[in-house]
This record gives C-alpha cells, structure tokens and sequence, in this order.
C-alpha cells in the first residue's frame, strides 16, 4: 500500500469479494479452520447445519456481485454441486487463472472509465454550484464548512488535522478516527489535490476538497481506479514542525 497521507489508506480492490469467497470455502472444504477452537472443557452448542449452509450460500451469492462481472449464478450452482459430487472441472486450474485475470482486467479498465467519466462531469456541475471555490478549474475545488481565524498553512507545512474522505457517493474509505486522534502530514508527501487544497486553510478552519482523480490517485493506490475523492478537513495546527 501507498502512503501518501502520511498514514495507510484502508480500500478495497475490486477482487476482494471474490477473496472472500475463495477464503471461505478454503475455510471449510479445505478443513483449514483458523477460528478459536473451543476448550474440550466447555459444551459445544448444538449447530443448525441447514441455516448454516443456507447462510454461508448466501455469503457466496452476496459476494458474487463485483463491479464489472457478471456471473452465471445456475452455472455457479452447478459448479458447487459438481465439485462437491467429485466431477472434473471444465476449466484446468491454469485455464481458471488465466480467464479469471483477463476478466478482471477488463473489469478495470471498465469501472476506471466509467469513473473518469463520472469525475469530469461531477466537476463541473460541482463548479456551478454557490459556494464552490475552483483551485484548478475542473480538477480541484473546494467549499468552506466553518471559518477559521488562525495561522495559514503553507506549501511547506505539516499541519495536524482531522479528516473524513469519500467517494462522490458519501462512502468513507478512510477517516482520522481509524488511528483514534488527529495526523500530522506533510504536504510534500500527500497526493497533489489533497495538499494544494489544504494551503491556505487557517486554524480551526474546516474545508470539503472535492479532487479529480487526475490530481487524486488515478489508477495507482488501492481505492477505486479514477475515482473522485472528496475530503472534509479541519486544521487544528497549521505547521507542527515548529514544535521539533
């Protein structure tokens, strides 16, 4: 993972559901049980394997839903059943591995288009709006939320603040709340948008950052690829290297 907040961002590849399901059934066809075992002291409880097969099916078909693939679910069952019954695969594990590759970089390409797409036009009818301020036309914007009446942060700073950042549809990815207390970044080290949107912020200023991909992280990172990013920051200390 990249750290370029000065803090790992926590995101999501477009193949973890497909993991998850692999994990599982890992899990329990495969007998490699990593949960806690319980103390041959203590009672075991009795388990309804109907509702838990029926519940870990569901966990399958939940996860089957991936951005860009779109899966057979008949021929999902059937596969299940035929493995479970020992039949041979109709892919070898190679063939498996190298359609599945091809599949999900077609899925990639497709969602960092659309998101590119979705970026553009959310700029500029973003940019229209009353109270929207334009840093870099169409690549960074930003309004404020509460003023502030202290220090300015600069190009060079490294100010301590809090933050929330979303994707354009109100997902939080990331948040200074995950590491329980305000960060400290260098701007030198942050991604384009991030750091020219946060100069010129003052002390106890809180600012929304709404950042194309082109000055976010495009198809680099492990968020989404080309996806708009919108950060609600406030600046409690505008330069900590003061204090060093």
């Amino acid at each position: 993972m990249k750290l370029y907040l000065g803090f790992t961002i926590g995101g999501k590849r477009l193949m973890t559901k497909l993991t998850h399901i692999v994990t599982a059934l890992a899990l329990v066809v495969g007998g490699h049980l990593y949960a806690q075992q319980p103390s041959p002291s203590v009672a075991s409880p009795d388990v309804d394997m109907e509702k838990l097969s029926e519940a870990f099916g569901h966990f399958i078909g939940r996860n089957l839903k991936s951005p860009g693939i779109d899966f057979d679910l008949e021929m999902v069952i059937k596969g299940i059943r035929d493995g479970a019954a020992g039949k041979e695969s109709p892919l070898s594990d190679q063939e498996y591995e190298t359609m599945m590759a091809l599949v999900q970089i077609k899925a990639y390409n497709q969602l960092a288009e659309d998101n590119l797409k979705a970026a553009d036009a959310f700029m500029v009818e973003n940019g229209r709006k009353e109270g929207i301020s334009e840093i870099e036309p169409g690549k960074l914007q930003y309004t404020i939320l509460e003023e502030g009446n202290g220090p300015e942060v600069e190009k060079n700073d490294s100010p301590q603040l809090h933050y929330v950042g979303k994707y354009m549809d109100g997902q939080v990815f990331s948040s200074s709340e995950e590491a329980g207390e305000p960060i400290i970044i260098s701007l030198e080290q942050t991604i384009p948008g991030f750091g020219k949107g946060i100069v010129g912020m003052k002390e106890g200023e809180k600012r929304r950052l709404f950042i194309h991909p082109d000055l976010g992280y495009g198809t680099s990172g492990n968020l989404q690829p080309n996806a708009l990013l919108v950060f609600d920051v406030e600046i409690l200390k505008a330069d900590t290297q003061e204090d060093k």
